[in-house]
């Protein structure tokens, strides 16, 4: 049988001559002058799906269809899926049909490959690109699937197997091996195209409120369609060639190698299209995210702005919602709810990210159980909702995964059930809007999903639930209800301690880091107590960031039997966070240090901590005294001098006085302010002298 294949040399001569051309844009011009589109626009998704099922059933090495599209074609049993199809496919037939002929025609001779993908182009004028390489594909898909049906079927039909041997179809099956190369080539090559053809149809539907034509990044990807819908149908017409290489060759002209390589290179420029291309696609993605999510952004900060009947919107529009899904996880059952759980309730939204500390849901979930506690009290009319703000520019690694669904573990209340489910615009609101860094933050809504104040964790730091609704308004009236007593400085951190009060005690709060002072202020004390017949009961309450070396000082004081301490060192974290909660209540209110008596006070206990020695607040009924390490120490080592005064003034009065006497002009207070969850001042006065402190910086961490 004489072959007409088209010799290697010249084949080869006519690829160089198109590689090695720059000139792509007389090419674009080319295939823009055959461009002359109808008007109509085709979802040509459907035939994309078979074209993709011809080539994965046909040979191996042919792309598999993508995710969604498999199931799309396992259903064309069904009747009703088919007629779909049909309808689409019954339009496009013709031009389909007239595709093929054309290549199995052009590529059974020695026509020029540029001439042909023209002739290609000018069949399917009337067509939009995406729909240009659709129609060329399914010409292809129809002449490769034929190739390979009667290649499939020969060994089991005798229809196929009298088609196969006029095809010298055998022939070319037992020489499998050694077409392998080639084989591998076409599929490759078939790969390229479909992705590109991908990208292709991605950016026709893109959707136009978000993107404009006028775009640079839109006109960009734009300008390489016409380049990327030439490569395919030139792509398209080589592989034909090759089939028909395959048909009409004898045993002794394989050239296997040589083709291979020729599809190869076209496989190697087809890529090299779609990574430009895609690289275009997800940056025009990009921009569209962007204008998503200022758009969404907009429509959030409206929506914080007028009234609602209830809070819903509000909290629809915070936790991202799609496809009915059940977007939080309820705290006891651990099952998942939808939003209407919330509807027309207080609810206290949990900011943080994945760092959130043990401590810090160890006492917030204590005060939410003992809320809960007691049903029918107001201060129980509220839920808490944890929103865990994720960086999403980072990666959701499995790691991070367990780590979230420990912390969801381990809370009572709502949690969203998947970071994911917090849309970027709804991330960059709490932190602009709500002025959330990584500190976290309780924003209260009311049950209209107004927010009625911004931060109310100070508040439930120093008084729980009792602060009930936490809103700035009740803030204001509770300060105006306290004044600086032992309650507010330790409310109940030891439950012993308003037994103690009871009784008439005098209380001796302690802190610091230095063993040997402990040892001699707390047999001081005692001696003194016990030679002014003052019952006495001393509680030691460490230092703030410092939890193991207190852990190793508990257990020093109770082997020694020097005083009390705090059962659980998270107990110690809790007091001095009541004071930093305390300084940061106070300054939204907009109070300030030397005018205020409790923010003098509050400045006090942070300057003790803040410094490297000991310090003790001695207090008896509504009298208090305080003073660090050295000072209090010398007072009570002077007992014999101020003890005439404690029948007069009282057992701490005396003590104030002497103190007082012991104040030496010059001295040096630190004060370390928590400034990540508040506003820092440009000046604050000593709570002692009275005088403006000078300003640093300090970045301080755990130092055990």
């Amino acid at each position: 049988m004489a072959s007409v294949t088209v010799p290697p040399r010249r084949r080869q001569r006519g690829d160089r001559h198109m590689f090695s051309t720059s000139d792509d844009t007389a090419m674009v011009s080319q295939l823009k002058a055959t461009h002359s589109p109808d008007g109509r626009d085709i979802d040509i998704k459907p035939l994309l799906h078979i074209i993709e099922d011809v080539f994965s059933r046909a040979q191996p090495n042919t792309p598999a269809p993508v995710q969604g599209a498999q199931a799309q074609m396992e259903a064309l049993d069904d009747k009703a899926f088919l007629a779909g199809y049909g309808d689409m496919i019954e339009l496009l037939t013709y031009t389909i049909n007239k595709v093929t002929c054309e290549i199995s025609c052009k590529c059974s001779g020695s026509a020029d490959p540029h001439a042909t993908t023209l002739a290609v182009f000018n069949m399917v004028s009337s067509y939009l690109w995406d729909a240009k390489v659709a129609l060329a594909l399914a010409a292809f898909a129809v002449y490769y699937g034929e190739f390979w049906l009667v290649a499939q079927l020969y060994p089991s039909n005798s229809l196929a197997k009298s088609v196969a041997v006029l095809k010298q179809i055998p022939e070319i099956v037992e020489r499998a091996d050694s077409l392998k190369p080639k084989y591998e080539a076409i599929g490759n090559l078939i790969r390229a195209m479909i992705n590109v053809t991908r990208c292709i149809v991605e950016f026709k539907e893109l959707p136009p409120q978000y993107i404009s034509p006028e775009a640079p990044v839109y006109e960009t990807a734009n300008a390489l369609i016409p380049t990327a819908a030439y490569w395919i149908i030139r792509s398209i017409v080589a592989c034909a060639s090759q089939i028909m290489g395959l048909l009409s060759m004898s045993y002794e002209s394989v050239s296997t190698t040589t083709e291979a390589w020729e599809l190869s290179s076209l496989a190697h420029k087809v890529n090299n299209i779609y990574e430009h291309l895609r690289k275009q696609l997800d940056l025009c993605y990009q921009y569209i995210d962007e204008k998503r999510h200022v758009e969404a952004y907009r429509t959030l900060c409206h929506l914080f702005e007028i009234p609602h009947l209830d809070n819903m919107k509000i909290i629809r529009a915070l936790i991202y919602l799609k496809d009915d899904q059940l977007p939080l996880l309820e705290g006891s059952s651990k099952k998942r709810v939808s939003t209407d759980v919330l509807r027309r309730k207080n609810v206290l939204l949990l900011l943080s990210d994945l760092d959130i500390s043990q401590d810090e849901l160890s006492i917030l979930e204590q005060m939410y159980v003992e809320s809960r506690q007691h049903p029918g009290r107001l201060e129980s009319h509220y839920e808490i909702v944890w929103l865990p703000v994720v960086d999403r520019n980072t990666t959701w690694t499995e790691q991070k995964q367990q780590h979230f669904e420990e912390i969801q573990k381990m809370m009572p209340w709502y949690t969203i059930y998947h970071p994911s489910l917090l849309d970027p615009a709804v991330i960059r609101y709490i932190k602009e809007v709500w002025h959330f860094d990584k500190k976290p933050k309780l924003v209260v809504l009311d049950p209209q999903g107004r927010v009625v104040n911004p931060n109310a964790l100070h508040m439930m730091w120093i008084w729980g639930s009792m602060a009930f609704p936490f809103t700035s308004a009740r803030e204001d009236s509770l300060w105006r209800e306290e004044s600086w007593r032992l309650e507010l400085l330790a409310d109940a951190i030891e439950p012993m301690m308003f037994q103690w009060m009871q009784d008439g005690k005098c209380i001796c709060l302690y802190g610091g880091e230095d063993m040997d002072w402990i040892q001699k202020f707390t047999a001081t004390a005692r001696a003194v107590a016990q030679a002014a017949q003052v019952p006495l009961e001393m509680l030691y309450v460490g230092k703030s960031n410092l939890k193991e070396k207190v852990r190793k000082i508990n257990a020093a004081i109770i082997e020694q039997d020097l005083s009390h301490v705090l059962p659980d060192v998270t107990l110690v974290w809790y007091f001095w966070v009541r004071l930093e909660s305390m300084w940061h209540s106070k300054m939204q209110h907009g109070k300030m240090v030397e005018k205020d008596p409790i923010m003098q006070e509050i400045v006090t206990m942070m300057s003790f901590d803040a410094s490297d020695q000991g310090w003790a607040v001695i207090s008896l009924g509504p009298d208090m005294a305080k003073a660090k390490a050295e000072m209090i120490l010398n007072c009570l080592n002077e007992y014999n001098v101020w003890k005439a005064d404690i029948e007069v003034k009282g057992f701490v009065q005396a003590i104030n006085d002497h103190l007082l006497r012991l104040q030496t002009p010059h001295h040096c207070n630190r004060l370390i302010l928590p400034g990540t969850t508040g506003t820092i001042p440009d000046q604050v006065v000593c709570a002692e002298c009275g005088r403006a402190m000078e300003k640093f910086i300090m970045y301080r961490c755990c130092t055990d």
